[in-house]
């Protein structure tokens, strides 16, 4: 039997795909719907039978989830998750900035964004140990704040409860300052230079010209870079395991800390799928988080 033309196009494009279907399917289809199947079970890594073999895991039903919401740190690691969602606005409009300073030409522009963007390539647990030297006791920002007339003691930057979590989160932004940047400024660049050149010879200020011109049509990049920004601010995990391990008293205890806790720590893997799956309704409501987008074009208007 001869295959038509179309059949063999379709066959060929099936061929291409395939390598990466594959990878999807092993590396997460099949570990997201075996997760759902496991937060209805009770299953111990290390529970063992009386002959010394592995117990299975015990069909619980919707035990884990009723569990979920009368675990006291369930609520205080979803607190933390929610409130790690202001950084969010912040590097936005830090990255905006950032993005229209270095869309100009200038000396060493390429070395600019370049220096902008290294954080963002650098290892998350080599950025974690760097700043947990800076924010120690005796460590360079409070050796510096201390010779200013700012600061006569140390601060707790890791270890008082109430600034620990917003010390994380500034590292956070930190890092993801030049990725956001970046997308702003392919953003910016894709804009006809000629919208902007009329605006100014009809003698609007620089201000309003942003606003009627630039942020308009940046607002698909705004849409895209809060959605990103939202959902890895929820799912935030290696600056808290590397700086704080979700302490002090519990207070940078965020949503996938506490999963990973409860999974490797303390082996319960069923609770542990029941908390992800939670996250994860949380996580796939990121396509409502272009609401920021709108706020912000809102208030330049």
């Amino acid at each position: 039997m001869t295959l038509s033309k179309e059949a063999r196009r379709t066959i060929v494009a099936y061929l291409f795909l395939s390598p990466a279907l594959l990878f999807l399917l092993v590396f997460t289809f099949y570990p997201t719907i075996w997760g759902i199947l496991l937060s209805f079970f009770d299953y111990n890594m290390l529970r063992t039978l009386d002959d010394g073999t592995l117990a299975p895991p015990v069909f619980v039903g919707v035990s884990n989830f009723e569990r979920i919401f009368r675990d006291p740190y369930f609520y205080i690691a979803l607190k933390n998750s929610l409130l790690y969602l202001l950084v969010v606005p912040v590097i936005q409009l830090l990255s905006i900035g950032l993005a229209m300073a270095v869309n100009r030409p200038m000396r060493l522009i390429t070395f600019f964004r370049a220096s902008y963007y290294v954080p963002v390539i650098t290892s998350i647990v080599v950025v974690g140990i760097s700043w947990k030297w800076l924010f120690r006791s005796d460590g360079l920002i409070n050796v510096l704040l201390q010779k200013t007339p700012l600061l006569h003691g140390s601060v707790g930057w890791l270890t008082d409860r109430n600034i620990a979590l917003f010390s994380v989160m500034f590292v956070t932004l930190w890092q993801g300052l030049g990725y956001y940047m970046v997308l702003y400024l392919a953003g910016l660049q894709s804009i006809p230079a000629e919208y902007e050149e009329a605006a100014r010879l009809d003698g609007a200020s620089p201000f309003r010209v942003f606003a009627k011109i630039t942020l308009p049509l940046l607002k698909p990049t705004v849409a895209l870079c809060s959605i990103i920004s939202c959902i890895s601010a929820l799912k935030v995990f290696g600056e808290i395991y590397v700086m704080t391990e979700g302490g002090p008293e519990y207070s940078t205890l965020t949503l996938v800390y506490y999963i990973f806790g409860k999974a490797f720590n303390e082996f319960q893997m069923g609770y542990a799928s029941a908390l992800a799956a939670v996250l994860a309704v949380f996580v796939g409501r990121g396509k409502n988080y272009d609401r920021q987008s709108d706020a912000l074009y809102r208030y330049c208007r």
